[in-house]
């Protein structure tokens, strides 16, 4: 049986954030500028402008990748199949 590659991993965890309520919410309360530069993202045709919502902290990718495969997609030896009667009771 195949692993779930890394890099799918890390592109799913990246489509979760670009869809997140956190990152909405940092957007909306920057008013969708650049807190350096004052410079505001734009769709407008011709002048489009693209703003990121960056990590300040900053994200250390492997550890939670790591944490995923430990945690998530373990060993298909810790995984069993129920119904969902006794899913429901198990947590």
């Amino acid at each position: 049986m195949d692993i779930t590659p890394r890099s799918r991993v890390k592109g799913i965890l990246r489509q979760l954030f670009l869809m997140s309520n956190e990152r909405t919410a940092a957007l909306k309360r920057d008013n969708y500028t650049c807190v350096k530069c004052g410079l505001k993202q734009s769709k407008k045709k011709g002048h489009e402008v693209k703003i990121n919502v960056h990590h300040k902290k900053g994200i250390v990718w492997d550890k939670l990748i790591e944490e995923i495969y430990k945690e998530l997609l373990c060993s298909v030896d810790d995984l069993e199949v129920l119904c969902v009667a006794c899913h429901s009771s198990e947590s």
